[in-house]
């Protein structure tokens, strides 16, 4: 049994071409920057024509390993708040598989306590 974080963005009107660019600028930053080559990452999938006020959705199969796993968790996460801000107006529906990931302006998208210091330090920094 695997555990994924699934996120998506609805709304009536389409991506202009500015945050069509800006999410590509987030998607390539994230891959640059993302740690581990053997474990998933940040991935949107390719645009279906059913579901026409989709403007991103995707999801990521979370990692088992103790050691990788809130790196990823965190990293991936990071990168959808930055696409949640560059796409105002925006319905964003984040979650590990039934559970819903909260959202704080000044945080962006993260569990209770999961960027908590003492807890990074504990776990081997983040």
């Amino acid at each position: 049994m695997s555990v994924s974080l699934y996120y998506c963005a609805n709304r009536a009107t389409p991506l202009t071409d500015a945050e069509t660019a800006a999410v590509e600028r987030i998607v390539a930053a994230h891959i640059a920057s993302f740690p581990y080559e053997d474990q998933e990452s940040l991935y949107l999938y390719a645009s279906d024509d059913s579901r026409p006020d989709e403007l991103v959705a995707g999801s990521t199969k979370m990692t088992f390993d103790p050691d990788k796993a809130l790196l990823v968790l965190d990293h991936v996460l990071r990168s959808v708040s930055e696409l949640r801000r560059a796409l105002p107006g925006a319905e964003w529906r984040v979650h590990m598989d039934d559970l819903d990931v909260p959202w704080d302006e000044a945080e962006g998208y993260a569990f209770p306590g999961m960027r908590d210091p003492d807890l990074a330090a504990e776990l081997g920094g983040l």
